[in-house]
């Protein structure tokens, strides 16, 4: 289930995110309502998977999966080029997010 929750936590990191722009200095509404709900049901899960996976694990997954996925979302939506650099970047973070879930030997505190 915390993995569940993880998932839920970058999924609304990500929208909250790619609606910053959008907000234009949250001057418009929907989008900064997005965007604080999004922060604050993502802290909320985040803070739920900390349950069972520890917070070193859950944190490089959030960031790093939820840097990858604003970029790609920023490509489509803002039609922000990505360069080869770019993409090789973002290719080591989630090689790294992989290699810690896999081999971590950690486990969360209760």
């Amino acid at each position: 289930m915390s993995y569940l929750f993880l998932f839920l936590a970058i999924v609304f990191e990500v929208i909250a995110t790619l609606n910053l722009k959008a907000s234009n200095q949250f001057t418009k509404v929907i989008p900064t309502l997005i965007v604080t709900v999004g922060y604050i049901s993502s802290f909320y899960f985040l803070t739920l998977s900390l349950k069972t996976i520890p917070i070193g694990i859950s944190y490089a997954t959030w960031s790093g999966l939820g840097t990858f996925l604003v970029a790609v979302g920023a490509h489509f939506i803002y039609k922000q080029n990505l360069s080869p650099w770019e993409i090789f970047g973002m290719a080591l973070v989630i090689i790294g997010v992989v290699i810690m879930n896999l081999f971590s030997k950690g486990n969360a505190q209760s």
